[in-house]
C-alpha cells in the first residue's frame, strides 16, 4: 500500500507536508480535498479526519495521520535520512520554535474557515487583506532575526530543516496577502534559496494536480 496524502493544492499545511516527503525522498499518492467547495465536510472524509481539514496521510499501514507538525514529526522517526532536525536538543527546540511561530501564530488567524467567518461577520475583502498581513507580520518580525541569526542558506543552518518546511509555504502565503518581504531579508533569501531546491519546488501549490489558475 502507498501512503496518501489528502491535499489542497494551495493549504500551506498540506504544502508543508508535500515538502518534508520530497525532502526524504518518500513516494506517496495524492488525493485531492477542494477545500473551497467544501469536500472536507464530507462523510467520507469527516471519517477520516474529525477536524473536516488537510493534510492528512494515511500510511502504508493504513494508520491515519492528521496535524502537519505531527506528521513532519512522524516523518522524522520513520525516515530519519535527511534529517530535518538538528542534532543538538537545544538547536532542536530553535528550529521547533520557528516551525511554531508559523503553525500556530501566524497560519491559524489566515487560514481558509477564519477568513470564511471573517466574511460571515461582515468584514470585506480589504478588511480580510488587512487581518491576513498583520498578523503575518507580526510572524515575520518574530523570524527574521531568529533566520538572521541561525540561518546559512536555509532558516537553520545549511540544509532544509522543520523550520524550511513551514517557512516557505508561509512566504507563499504572504506572497497572496500582498506582504512585502523587503522588511524581512534573511527571509528572503532563504525563499529564494528554496526555489532553486528540487524538493520545494515540485511541492510548490502551481505543480499540483488539483492546481487552478487564478
Amino acid at each position: 500500500m502507498t501512503l496518501v496524502l489528502h491535499s489542497y493544492w494551495r493549504a500551506t499545511a498540506p504544502y508543508r507536508v508535500r515538502i518534508g516527503l520530497n525532502l526524504k525522498g518518500v513516494a506517496y499518492d495524492y488525493a485531492p480535498v477542494h477545500l473551497v467547495k467544501g469536500v472536507q465536510h464530507s462523510d467520507d472524509y469527516k471519517a477520516l479526519n474529525r477536524q473536516e481539514l488537510v493534510p492528512s496521510i494515511v500510511t502504508e499501514e493504513g494508520r491515519v495521520i492528521t496535524q502537519s507538525l505531527a506528521i513532519l514529526e512522524w516523518l522524522e522517526e520513520t525516515h530519519p535520512q535527511p534529517p530535518l532536525l538538528p542534532a543538538d536538543p537545544a538547536d532542536r527546540a530553535v528550529v521547533r520554535a520557528m516551525a511554531d511561530i508559523v503553525a500556530c501564530d501566524i497560519h491559524p488567524l489566515n487560514n481558509l474557515r477564519v477568513q470564511q467567518q471573517l466574511t460571515a461577520l461582515g468584514i470585506d475583502d480589504t478588511g480580510r487583506d488587512l487581518w491576513s498581513k498583520r498578523w503575518i507580520d507580526d510572524g515575520f518580525r518574530a523570524l527574521e532575526p531568529m533566520v538572521a541569526r541561525h540561518g546559512a542558506g536555509f532558516a537553520f543552518g545549511d540544509a532544509p530543516t522543520l523550520a524550511d518546511c513551514c517557512l516557505i509555504p508561509q512566504v507563499y502565503s504572504a506572497h497572496r496577502y500582498g506582504v512585502a518581504l523587503d522588511p524581512y531579508p534573511a527571509i528572503a533569501a532563504v525563499a529564494a534559496r528554496a526555489a532553486g531546491h528540487p524538493a520545494f519546488a515540485a511541492a510548490h501549490p502551481d505543480r499540483q494536480p488539483d492546481a487552478t489558475p487564478g
